[in-house]
């Protein structure tokens, strides 16, 4: 078994299709989507419109799950930027997304974690912002029934691989159109690629377990940077045009 995982597209259609184009040239069929697809200041509608007609075996994220649960006078910026540009039909496909879900009875799929939507699972963030990996007790505590050799989670927009003790392997595929935030909770902290290019994993079954290939797409992101700037977004224009929030 092979395929593609991809998350946190967040609206960049560009990158978007820089990834499909790049796992199609790779030989691959099938691909896995881990959430948040459509929020910030880009082009949420013309991803919708992309990743709809695929069919791909998906499940939603915190972003997504906003965009169907909040009022849009209450939404974040990014969220109600995404909310303005989609349809009632893009909205309702939301709506029948599952939480969770297991792909080809021996990969669990998950935005963030089992039970909760909004929590990295593999990173921590200490009270002076600094995200690094957890424990490795945190991290299997967090997979507990989870009983599939493989588990797959987007969230922390950082491609990170992690082997549990009893053989199970983790994979976050890191992002496809987002390669740098900031947030506030637990505390304020920033995560950053350091660069622009698009991200996503190629998972493989083989004789010897389940493999992982990290890649990254060039695309054409100052474009995208230059609309999150006339959006009036320096942080996303930062982030698309180097992989940095400044």
């Amino acid at each position: 078994m092979r395929f593609a995982a991809i998350a946190d597209i967040h609206g960049n259609h560009r990158a978007l299709e820089a990834v499909l184009a790049d796992i199609r040239a790779e030989g691959i069929e099938e691909i896995v989507n881990l959430g948040d697809f459509f929020s910030g200041p880009l082009e949420a509608g013309r991803t919708a419109d992309i990743l709809m007609p695929l069919g791909l075996t998906s499940v939603r994220g915190n972003h997504d799950r906003y965009l169907i649960e909040q009022d849009p006078a209450a939404m974040h910026v990014s969220d109600a930027s995404a909310y303005r540009q989609l349809t009632p039909s893009h909205l309702d496909w939301i709506r029948g997304l599952p939480f969770d879900a297991v792909y080809r009875g021996e990969v669990y799929l998950c935005h963030a974690t089992p039970k909760d939507d909004n929590l990295y699972w593999l990173e921590s963030v200490s009270p002076e912002g600094i995200v690094s990996l957890k424990p490795i007790e945190a991290i299997e505590a967090l997979a507990e029934g989870i009983d599939l050799p493989l588990i797959l989670c987007g969230h922390s927009h950082v491609p990170r691989a992690v082997r549990l003790s009893d053989g199970r392997l983790i994979v976050n595929p890191g992002s496809v159109g987002c390669p740098a935030y900031d947030d506030v909770l637990p505390y304020y902290h920033k995560v950053e690629a350091g660069h622009p290019l698009a991200g996503y994993a190629i998972l493989e079954k083989t004789a010897a377990g389940w493999t992982w290939q990290f890649r990254n797409v060039a695309y054409d992101h100052m474009a995208m940077s230059a609309l999150a700037a006339e959006r009036g977004r320096a942080d996303w224009a930062s982030a698309l045009a180097a992989g940095w929030v400044r």
